[in-house]
């Protein structure tokens, strides 16, 4: 039980952070609404799945990649150009118009959905720093006294459980947001979240070359 609440706390420790993800989220929750924002989320959570799953049955081979002197030059060149390229898009196209007070949204084909999933997806797995999350969150769950396999799964269902139900209430909260906005707001945040991903993006370039 004391791997669930600490997987709990991690998670929590998680949702308050502002990073590309965060803005990722409130975008399409805003613009799209709630089933927009839930898509990105998908993709974000099927990421962070796969890593567990790669951590979790692979650690000591993922210990050795990032053993190699070009890994984190290589992942942090490619990561920060998707997500520059992912910010320098978002400003430069429009956002869809809110609809009138007393017209409905029309319904996001399922082509815009899956750009969606890719775009949550994308924006997580080529961050390193979610790659170095799991392989030290596996790490500090194999040092623990009471390691165990059980223990290990406890933690990590009580990580992505608080990740899911926080984006969720982030997306609620942007939904929730919507209303209250014109379309300039949305155009005003659809700047603010392409510029955050462009600043992330060249901090983390930098990081990987300079730092």
């Amino acid at each position: 039980m004391l791997a669930l609440l600490q997987g709990i706390q991690t998670g929590l420790l998680l949702c308050i952070m502002l990073g590309p993800i965060f803005f990722a989220l409130i975008q399409a929750g805003v613009e799209r609404g709630m089933r927009a924002g839930l898509m990105v989320g998908l993709g974000i959570w099927i990421s962070d799945l796969i890593f567990i799953l790669a951590v979790f049955f692979g650690a000591s081979y993922l210990v050795a990649v990032t053993e190699w002197s070009g890994f984190k030059a290589t992942f942090g060149a490619i990561g920060g150009v998707i997500l520059i390229g992912f910010g320098v898009g978002m400003m430069l196209t429009k956002s869809p118009p809110l609809p009138a007070i007393n017209e409905t949204r029309s319904e996001i084909d399922a082509r815009t959905y899956v750009g969606l999933w890719i775009k949550g997806f994308l924006i997580n797995t080529i961050n390193p720093f979610t790659f170095f999350f799991w392989l030290s969150a596996m790490s500090m769950v194999m040092l623990g006294d009471d390691y165990s396999t059980n223990s290990a799964t406890l933690f990590f269902v009580g990580v992505m459980a608080t990740i899911i139900i926080t984006d969720t209430l982030k997306v609620a909260l942007a939904k929730f947001i919507r209303r209250y906005m014109t379309n300039g707001h949305i155009h005003i945040l659809r700047l603010v979240s392409g510029g955050a991903l462009v600043v992330f993006g060249i901090v983390l370039m930098v990081k990987v070359f300079l730092l």
